[in-house]
């Protein structure tokens, strides 16, 4: 099997449904795409919307709601989603960035604590968080005893620490400010749980995300090579290797198929950091590099992106009248038809949630984009 740019940009496409939306339950889905960026909290829904059939955002309210899906700062030291039942063993295999990410950071140690004296809080921070509280609250009853360093103590905790945030509202499940739980209890990790929970999580990415090189999944998660190597090692004939485009080493599932380099990609207007423009080395497989730019600002923001074809060829916003659709080149009759008819089924999402969606993003359309059309659709 020749495995070329084009049909890896399509095994990528298919195992993160968006050749195709499938009927999925949202658990389900979660857990086919192994973890739905959650930064901002529309995105997950927008990211589903895109990939179940008939999608009703109410199935993820009660998700969330009932604790089938969980949403915790996890790869890449980011909010994300994933079924509740991978929490722990991803939360195992990455523990040792979470608490490297802040307990090295000079925001942390500035303050001339030791990594000891934050994991003395975690049993009175789990028994305080055995119902919601909010940062505040933790931060007056927790880490309040530190003073000045309060707030910085509890920046580090909320990272590595076993909690979860917790619906609170909003037409996302989500807002302002922040609600946290305790997790539920269990003792800290050991060797054999680290080396577990990387090997589970490998699968899912490549399952997710595969064929890929361990460069990808260092990329996606964070973790070490001498993590991967481990993880690779352990899973055995679980995995394949395979020769990618130049001399690139790839690895996938047992069983996985790519599909046929002239399968069509429909038109799909993806939601802000959507995964499937983060998980492989830089610049991805769906996005040509003169647009990366253009997507991916200074401060890390990944806008809300346009596939054409399988490739990132623009940008979207929510305006509050309808869905801006923004392409960086011409595009021809069929690609606008279909982005419109896309564009006006979101817009009727959008009605009767959030019409305005990451309005607070919207400076980087007013100070302009090189773009070669643009129009704004309506439900």
């Amino acid at each position: 099997m020749t495995l070329t740019p084009r049909r890896l940009a399509l095994a990528l496409l298919d195992r993160q449904l968006l050749l195709e939306r499938h009927p999925l339950d949202v658990v389900e889905a979660v857990r086919r795409v192994c973890a739905l960026q959650a930064q901002t909290p529309a995105s997950p829904y927008l990211a589903l919307w895109n990939r179940v059939r008939d999608f009703a955002p109410e199935d993820l309210d009660t998700a969330f709601a009932d604790g089938r899906l969980v949403k915790a700062t996890l790869l890449r030291i980011t909010l994300h989603v994933v079924p509740a039942e991978d929490y722990a063993p991803y939360r195992a295999a990455l523990l040792g960035t979470l608490r490297g990410a802040r307990l090295s950071d000079r925001r942390y140690t500035a303050t001339g604590l030791s990594p000891a004296d934050a994991d003395a809080l975690l049993p009175e921070l789990a028994g305080f968080l055995a119902r919601p509280r909010t940062g505040a609250e933790v931060e007056d009853a927790v880490t309040g005893r530190r003073g000045e360093h309060a707030h910085r103590v509890w920046w580090a905790l909320r990272t590595f620490a076993p909690l979860q945030h917790s619906p609170n509202g909003g037409p996302w499940s989500y807002t302002l400010p922040n609600s946290y739980r305790a997790a539920a209890a269990a003792p800290a990790p050991g060797p054999e749980e680290v080396d577990a929970g990387v090997q589970r999580l490998l699968l899912a990415y490549l399952r997710g995300f595969g064929p890929a090189s361990a460069a990808d999944f260092a990329r996606f998660t964070l973790l070490t090579r001498d993590a991967i190597t481990a993880a690779l090692r352990g899973l055995g004939d679980e995995v394949v290797r395979l020769p990618g485009p130049g001399r690139a080493q790839l690895y996938d599932v047992v069983g996985a198929t790519v599909p046929a380099e002239d399968t069509p990609a429909p038109p799909r207007l993806l939601p802000m950091w959507d995964s499937t423009l983060l998980a492989h080395a830089v610049p991805g497989r769906l996005m040509p590099p003169e647009y990366r730019p253009l997507v991916v600002r200074r401060n890390g923001d990944m806008l809300p992106c346009l596939l054409v074809d399988g490739q990132v060829a623009g940008v979207w916003r929510a305006t509050g009248e309808g869905v801006e659709l923004t392409a960086f080149r011409p595009l021809g009759r069929a690609a606008w038809q279909g982005l419109t008819e896309e564009a006006e089924k979101l817009s009727a999402l959008l009605a009767d949630r959030d019409p305005a969606v990451y309005r607070r993003y919207g400076h980087w359309w007013e100070k302009g984009f090189p773009y070669a059309e643009r129009t704004v659709v309506t439900a």
